[in-house]
């Protein structure tokens, strides 16, 4: 009698099955959790499609009064942001990488830096700086740049520690002082990464700062809120409309000095 051939053992299937199963009970314990309301549900098109007729005309004639200067505002929280956090997160990334600083407790304690910045939504930060130094741009700026240490120093970390040893060693080996290591030996080999990483937080910082306004940390995402707690829809959809814009813009400026610089 010929035996069946089976992909997978009996020990195999089992293990599958019992994920499935897991995966399924999760997902029903977190539909409950989260307490659905089906009627909502059922007329969500209808609300989405009211909505949508309130938004429509847009109010571009808004924009000069109450959009642009938050708009700019924005921008210069993002730019402003991801400069501090660069200038905070190399001397955290450089204790961070092992073959920079070849001491564990030191190496642990700059990597716990790192992960307590990422572990913090920029929402959050906000919330924290708001509360020491009231609304504004200024509470924005320090929530993207905290927000961005861990990001930007975790890479370029991973950068340094993925280096040639061998210009390093060579440095080294003649005398060189460290900052020679440094500039002469890390820096050629991680200056795409870094350029690529300050770029792309940049871009990510664009598009968080455009709702820290939400909590009353300056930029668009107050002129925002205000439409929204007006029902001001028309100029709610000015706003979203303005921030659409920027993001397509600042997508293909990063896009272009991607193309020159690295």
């Amino acid at each position: 009698m010929s035996r069946a051939w089976r992909r997978f053992g009996p020990a195999q299937r089992a293990a599958r099955w019992s994920v499935y199963v897991f995966i399924v009970a999760a997902i029903v314990a977190s539909a409950r959790a989260v307490e659905i309301v089906p009627e909502f549900l059922y007329d969500a098109p209808e609300q989405m499609q009211d909505l949508l007729r309130r938004m429509w005309p847009i109010a571009f004639h808004h924009y000069p009064a109450g959009v642009h200067d938050a708009l700019v505002d924005t921008l210069h929280i993002a730019s402003l942001g991801t400069i501090l956090a660069v200038a905070m997160a190399v001397p955290v990334a450089l204790l961070a990488a092992r073959n920079v600083t070849p001491s564990r407790p030191v190496n642990y304690l700059a990597r716990l830096l790192l992960v307590s910045s990422r572990s913090v939504n920029s929402l959050v930060w906000a919330l924290l700086f708001v509360a020491v130094f009231g609304p504004g741009a200024l509470a924005g700026t320090l929530a993207i740049a905290f927000r961005s240490i861990g990001f930007v120093g975790k890479l370029i970390g991973e950068a340094l520690e993925e280096g040639n040893a061998g210009p390093v060693e060579a440095l080294t080996a003649a005398g060189a002082p460290w900052l020679s290591v440094l500039a002469k030996g890390y820096w050629p080999q991680v200056e795409p990464s870094f350029w690529a990483v300050v770029l792309f937080r940049w871009d990510i910082n664009v598009r968080e700062s455009a709702v820290l306004g939400l909590v009353g940390a300056g930029g668009i995402g107050m002129a925002l809120d205000t439409a929204l707690n007006l029902f001001q829809w028309d100029r709610v959809a000015m706003v979203l409309f303005a921030i659409f814009c920027v993001v397509v813009v600042a997508e293909v400026l990063v896009t272009q000095i991607r193309k020159r610089v690295i």
